[in-house]
């Protein structure tokens, strides 16, 4: 019933649109957005417009809320970060009504976005899309907050840092909309982070699964949740630039490419940390306790390397974010203590370095060659960890940067 509702009320179909922090950073930007937004309206479509909060307004909602204390309730920095949102949200519609159009402004509780009670990493139970869809149906541009939800017991939640993304591509997924635009401060996906290597060049085409791992190996440009449900649900994104009116990146099901393709971007991550444990008594169940206890506190642990035992005794490491790294620990030296270990050693002086690309997966050699790069620009390699379509090696801070360059050079990406 709601989809034959939208297409009466649409000639062209619906879209949804998202605009990043950096797109509304300003009163400037809010009303070329309106304008932006306001064009498509002209054209014929119905529009869902998700927006972030303004510029840098939710890292300084979180200073703000260190300033009080370093371990606040994550159910009270729900209720603070959410507000960025509904500020941003509520200028953008007023910025579109001034233009002559009708437009409406709502947080993620006023249109139906349910979630499930993980404040700061919630996730979405299901979107009740009936407020939305007679909005639309009045021919309202329809402004939605990005990165909140709400529980069924009224409490508000938050989706993770970059959760605007998430609110989008479920929105489009519920409403069918044609499309799902994701406005940012670049032009696309690219090769790599063209502020690290200006060669870097933008990918016309992507798949899925190479913007997944893009996504969980470092690069900021959408959120890994959101990649998730846009391949389940097979929605079309186009990653594009607020300040441009060029195509950006197709983010789709396949990509036709030749075979020649092995690795298509190079990305960087400097917000983990490792933690190391030494002396681990080489015993069956040790690691599951140490592993049990970060899973019980709520933390993900990803790459983990235990060293071959020849004494009895072994060492685990393993990465976590380096937000949870003060929690993470507490709890593993809880568990180190409980299992009787030697030191446990935090090292927050690493960046993960990873390549990617679907072609990797039926061509030999290319770990062996990104091993050697490494090696010529004289960088140690802590840990490794690879998939089908990646390959990540865990390096000193310091070398990241260079890293990728070397990299992006010698797999031929700036060509």
């Amino acid at each position: 019933m709601n989809s034959l509702i939208i297409k009466e009320t649409m000639p062209k179909g619906l879209i949804v649109q998202k605009f990043g922090g950096s797109s509304v950073a300003n009163i400037e930007r809010i009303q070329n957005v309106a304008k932006r937004v306001a064009s498509y309206k002209k054209q014929g479509y119905s529009l869902v417009v998700i927006v972030s909060a303004l510029g840098d307004t939710t890292d300084e909602l979180i200073e703000l809320a260190n300033k009080i204390t370093t371990t606040p309730s994550e159910r009270e920095m729900d209720m603070l970060l959410s507000t960025g949102e509904q500020i941003s949200v509520a200028l953008l519609a007023m910025a579109i009504q001034k233009l002559g159009f009708k437009a409406i402004s709502f947080t993620g509780a006023q249109v139906g976005i349910i979630t499930d009670t993980s404040h700061t990493r919630a996730r979405i139970i299901k979107i009740n899309t009936d407020k939305i869809n007679e909005e639309l149906k009045n021919g309202k541009i329809v402004i939605v907050a990005g990165f909140q939800g709400v529980t069924l017991t009224h409490d508000i939640t938050t989706l993770g840092r970059g959760g605007s993304d998430l609110t989008a591509v479920a929105l489009a997924k519920e409403l069918a909309a044609v499309e799902c635009e994701i406005y940012t401060d670049v032009e696309g996906i690219y090769t790599t982070d063209p502020r690290i290597e200006p060669k870097a060049k933008k990918i016309n085409e992507i798949t899925y699964d190479e913007m997944l791992e893009m996504a969980s190996l470092g690069a900021q440009v959408m959120q890994v949740r959101s990649i998730e449900v846009a391949k389940k649900f097979n929605v079309p994104i186009h990653v594009r630039s607020s300040f441009s009116k060029n195509p950006g990146t197709m983010i789709i099901k396949e990509v036709k490419r030749m075979e020649e393709v092995v690795v298509s971007s190079v990305t960087i991550n400097k917000n983990e940390a490792k933690i190391t444990i030494c002396d681990v008594p080489d015993q069956p169940g040790a690691a599951a306790k140490i592993f049990k206890e970060l899973s019980d506190s709520g933390i993900s642990v990803d790459m983990i390397v235990q060293n071959v035992s020849h004494t009895r005794k072994t060492d685990i490491s393993f990465t976590i974010a380096k937000t949870d790294a003060h929690k993470a620990i507490k709890f593993t030296n809880k568990a180190a203590k409980n299992i009787g270990t030697g030191e446990v050693i935090l090292d927050k002086d690493i960046a993960r370095i990873s390549i990617i690309g679907v072609g990797m997966k039926s061509h030999f050699g290319v770990a062996a060659k990104m091993f050697e790069v490494l090696a010529e620009n004289k960088i140690n390699i802590e840990m490794i960890s690879t998939s089908d379509i990646s390959i990540s090696c865990i390096i000193k801070k310091k070398f990241a940067e260079s890293a990728v360059r070397a990299l992006h050079e010698k797999f031929g990406l700036g060509k």
